[in-house]
């Protein structure tokens, strides 16, 4: 469900001025590939968004979507695949930012368009890249709990921050991992400790931070991690060992999963960041490639045309109003079960 906020308005008045060079558009095949099934997100979110937006832009276009499931080789063979299907334009999240350089080089050779997405590749200078600000939400989720820490009162001698990155092959990860840094460098807390999570994977965020609990105990005053998987990881290796009350730990991608979490009050914060809305936009950058024109880029990273939106911090206090309010969850989606207490004390209903 789409968000009712500015970005979102925006995107529909663009999206309006598109409709009419679109309906010109020749009909193609353009592609869709994401790279793992450990986040809901792409089946939920992303895919929808973008299929929905191709169809009302090119309706006689032809919408591809392949899931890698962390699976580089599997990626390759799905990016050979669909130019041999006739792809004209791919839509790239890729699993390893590092050897997706070389199908750019590929597509390009063969005339056709890559989008990255999400993940930039900055090997190879893909024709547009879409995403939200990746270093911008490290740097936000990290000093937002920066800031929380310090209007407790928590001294900086009281201990020390964990942090939890992200796969160490995706690109996006290490620009979260720089905002981290920073957001961090804003107050006078030490990191005790960091992780590059191999494929985003939960599992291997609970552990690690299972091991770090044995090792640093009641000194881990908070846990900066980069997205709502491996928070979820680190606050059930806490609950695994014992500890009440839980340090104040991040998220990014506003599952809703993390969403009860924060509720519950066994989270602190996480970033709202719709998908769909990035998807339609990669949807009118693929249409108008296929007709032939240049997209409009607001910015550059790594020396490809972009457009990158900011996101929402997302606590117990603004929850409702960026969640509920906004219609990207809703009450009887977030308030079942032990979360019904939690809503009703944030007036969620």
């Amino acid at each position: 469900m789409y968000p009712k906020n500015k970005t979102f308005v925006g995107a529909l008045a663009v999206t309006a001025v598109l409709l009419t060079s679109a309906a010109q558009a020749a009909s193609g095949t353009v592609a869709f590939l994401m790279p793992d099934q450990a986040s809901t997100r792409y089946e939920e979110h992303d895919f929808p968004g973008f299929k929905t937006e191709m169809e009302k832009l090119c309706p006689e276009c032809t919408v591809i979507y392949q899931n890698a499931d962390a699976d580089v080789a599997r990626q390759q063979q799905q990016f050979n695949s669909v130019i041999t299907q006739g792809a004209k334009v791919i839509v790239l999240d890729p699993v390893d930012s590092s050897a997706a350089a070389s199908l750019v080089a590929l597509a390009q050779s063969q005339g056709v368009k890559v989008i990255a997405y999400d993940r930039p590749i900055p090997d190879k200078t893909a024709d547009f890249y879409v995403s939200f600000d990746n270093e911008g939400i490290g740097k936000a989720i990290a000093e937002s709990l920066v800031v929380h820490l310090e209007e407790q009162g928590v001294s900086p001698d009281a201990g020390g921050l964990l942090q939890i990155n992200g796969s160490p092959t995706d690109a996006a990860a290490g620009l979260i991992k720089d905002g981290i840094h920073a957001g961090i460098a804003t107050g006078q807390y030490k990191t005790l400790a960091e992780f590059d999570t191999p494929d985003w994977a939960p599992p291997k965020a609970q552990e690690w931070a299972s091991g770090q609990f044995t090792r640093f105990g009641d000194q881990i005053i908070g846990i900066v991690a980069a997205n709502d998987g491996t928070g979820g990881g680190a606050i059930a290796a806490l609950k695994a060992n014992g500890v009440d009350p839980l340090p104040p730990v991040t998220g990014n991608d506003a599952t809703i999963a993390a969403l009860q979490l924060i509720i519950a009050g066994d989270q602190y914060n996480t970033i709202s960041k719709p998908s769909e809305i990035v998807a339609a936009a990669a949807a009118r950058v693929a249409v108008q490639f296929l007709n032939g024109e240049t997209p409009e880029a607001k910015t550059t990273l790594y020396d490809t045309p972009s457009e990158l939106f900011v996101p929402a911090v997302v606590t117990r206090q603004n929850l409702k109003a960026e969640i509920i309010d906004k219609d990207i969850q809703t009450a009887e989606t977030l308030c079942t079960g032990r979360y019904a207490e939690g809503c009703a004390e944030l007036g969620i209903q």
